[in-house]
């Protein structure tokens, strides 16, 4: 078979062949860069040769080229456009590729070379990256068990080959339930809602094939229902729908899945020499120990709960005015905070909507990097992955920088949530490559597609994770890009936002669809008024749920994860009528993998870094500084993981942050 994925990418920027890629050609493709990627290692391990950096360390950065190249492509569209074939090819793989893997951390040849390599590194004469990336592979041969040897090594290897089935399986389950679950209704039960939400239904339903509009789990669907729709029964059904993903028993029930990867990373915890996952997790994150993420959440934890306990009040005393008997319940909340907002700040979000034009603010996130970093973003006719890919050459003074792709809509064949990938990173090692990025978000799709202020505020975070991927400027792949700690990974991402804030980027780009105009400045600055409103709700439901992952792995793996949650709110005091943002059975944060596990807290460790360096500007007097805007690129975003995270933002900032202007920022200084 003439398999394109195993050819040289032709073009001037060595694009996917999409158009040429098809289901059936994965799976050979990624048995071959498994294969030669073995060849390679074990050629590295048998040499004869006095280890150096660059026939051990720089070889290994090598040894996977084929492999690295075949699986950013499969596992973007695994994610962004499943088809059963991908799906059980990914399941097929998960193994496969975590027995790979622990072939080469469990090489003892190839971990003595390192080992030695480490041992001389004061007279190797090595750069401050090669020392980095050094420092870095043992790292991860050591916490990959390379050290541990006979029966303990085979368990090891048992339960990171068993983790990865089960990772896919609960992220399989999780989009099965998200695509096959939908609510019918009646035009007469579109009453009450605004426009584009009856806009959304219907098109939903279409999607669908139904005679009439449907509510998805689609976030960008479900959650403007729950904030218009009077009906208070449809509300709690769309509700219970969305909070039961992966809890509805049958093939698709997560609970167990979640129990057992627990039971096993409390067991790889232990084989490699940890009292809990947690110590072993946060041990290389910037965080360092359970005890000191346990205290940043529950300084915040505290005044987030009292603000959102004083708006349940309210919002009860609402629904009572409506005849409700009961007490306030979560699919009441956005109802009702949705009128609060539009009583204190004069806000309709059917008002607000048409300003927030999904082009206009791709335009917006254009123009701010345009203005701090100089980008230039051309839009691309290439055949893409999906017929609703978008792709953008960008470019610094002419000179190519990266590729970028956009994948903005909602379908059922994509997973839920937002994030960014790369297809290629960026590195210098054989020649100048530059990365291929993709954002992919879940907004609804409409002409004009219009978002959210949130939706709008997701489209910058995603970009400026695409920001962190394209100005990376390292010579080796290991610490390119947002290949740093996961405490630090959110940081550019959650800075970037703060541009979307401003009065000026909004009065340019946040248009009407229909009249053309822009946002009146009275309806802007009562948005960014407003900007803060809710904070309790937001914080208390984010909080929570780190706060339950913390629990789930800094101490013995609970036999029953659901009753361990419910132990953990009651601890807390979480308010009756707030649930978990991600309750344990779609917790795909920590549960589709080990990214976020035990480590869901560092989006809020990362705002503390990103409110602090935004300050910065605010001091400087210009949000686009051209000397702070450089000194961002210099000092952290075209770094990577090439120096250590807290050394990076001292750097920048001249000092690490407190919690104080992410209390200030989220309007709580005064509940604290």
């Amino acid at each position: 078979m003439n398999n394109p994925l195993l050819q040289p990418w032709a073009g001037d920027f060595a694009l996917p062949p999409f158009e040429l890629i098809r289901d059936e050609h994965f799976g050979p493709a990624l048995e071959e860069g498994m294969s030669e990627g073995r060849r390679n290692v074990a050629a590295i391990a048998a040499s004869e040769a006095t280890p150096t950096f660059e026939n051990t360390i720089a070889a290994l950065e090598r040894a996977d080229a084929t492999l690295d190249r075949v699986a950013g492509v499969f596992f973007n569209l695994a994610g962004a456009d499943s088809t059963p074939a991908r799906q059980a090819l990914q399941r097929e793989m998960a193994p496969k590729l975590s027995a790979y893997s622990s072939e080469i951390t469990n090489n003892a040849a190839l971990f003595h070379r390192i080992d030695d390599l480490w041992a001389r590194r004061d007279d190797l004469d090595l750069t401050e990256e090669q020392a980095r990336v050094l420092m870095l592979t043992r790292r991860h041969f050591v916490r990959a068990g390379a050290a541990l040897k006979g029966a303990e090594a085979e368990r090891l290897t048992e339960i990171k080959s068993r983790l990865a089935t089960l990772g896919t399986e609960f992220g399989q389950n999780l989009l099965a339930d998200e695509r096959d679950w939908y609510m019918d209704l009646t035009e007469a039960d579109l009453e009450g809602l605004p426009t584009f939400v009856k806009d959304a239904a219907r098109a939903a339903g279409r999607e669908r094939d139904r005679d009439g509009p449907v509510i998805t789990l689609n976030r960008s669907l479900i959650v403007p229902f729950l904030q218009f729709s009077p009906r208070r029964d449809l509300r709690q059904k769309a509700y219970e729908a969305w909070t039961a993903r992966g809890a509805n028993g049958g093939e698709t029930d997560n609970r167990a899945i979640a129990a057992e990867i627990l039971k096993l990373r409390e067991e790889r915890a232990h084989l490699l020499g940890y009292d809990n996952f947690a110590e072993y997790k946060l041990e290389t994150e910037m965080a360092g120990t359970p005890d000191a993420v346990r205290d940043l959440l529950m300084q915040v934890w505290h005044p987030a709960r009292t603000a959102a306990l004083a708006d349940a009040e309210h919002f009860a005393r609402m629904a009572h005015a409506d005849g409700i008997t009961g007490p306030l319940e979560p699919w009441d909340w956005r109802y009702y905070a949705e009128k609060r907002r539009a009583e204190l700040h004069d806000l309709d979000e059917a008002e607000l909507k048409p300003f927030f034009q999904l082009d206009r603010m791709i335009e917006a996130a254009f123009a701010v990097a345009h203005r701090l970093f100089d980008l230039d973003f051309a839009p691309m006719e290439v055949e893409a992955y999906h017929p609703d890919v978008r792709t953008w050459e960008v470019t610094r003074g002419g000179e190519h920088v990266a590729i970028f792709m956009g994948d903005y809509f909602a379908r059922p064949s994509k997973r839920s949530g937002a994030w960014c990938s790369a297809m290629r990173s960026q590195s210098r090692l054989d020649g100048n490559v530059r990365p291929i990025v993709v954002n992919v978000c879940n907004f609804a799709q409409a002409d004009p597609a219009l978002l959210s202020y949130d939706d709008a505020r997701t489209l910058f975070h995603e970009f400026g994770h695409a920001l962190h991927q394209m100005l990376s400027d390292v010579t080796y792949e290991t610490v390119s890009g947002t290949s740093v700690a996961r405490d630090f990974v959110e940081l550019p991402s959650q800075l970037y936002e703060h541009w979307l804030e401003l009065p000026e980027v909004l009065s340019e780009f946040a248009i009407h669809a229909e009249t053309g105009e822009p946002i009146p400045d009275a309806l802007r600055d009562r948005l960014l008024r407003a900007a803060t409103y809710d904070m309790g709700f937001q914080t208390v439901e984010y909080i929570a749920s780190a706060l339950v992952d913390l629990a789930f792995h800094d101490g013995p793996a609970p036999a029953d994860p659901m009753q361990k949650q419910a132990e953990v709110l009651e601890t807390i005091g979480m308010p009756r009528a707030i649930r978990m943002r991600h309750a344990t059975p779609h917790f795909a944060h920590v549960f589709s993998g080990d990214g976020y596990s035990a480590g869901y807290y560092s989006y809020m460790w990362s705002e503390v870094m990103d409110a602090d360096a935004f300050a910065a500007f605010e001091e400087a007097g210009d949000p686009f500084d051209p000397d702070l805007a450089q000194k961002l690129e210099d000092d952290i975003l075209s770094r990577g993981g090439s120096v250590d995270a807290a050394e990076l933002y001292t750097r920048f900032r001249g000092r690490l942050p407190g919690v104080d202007a992410l209390l200030k920022g989220r309007g709580l200084e005064d509940a604290a």
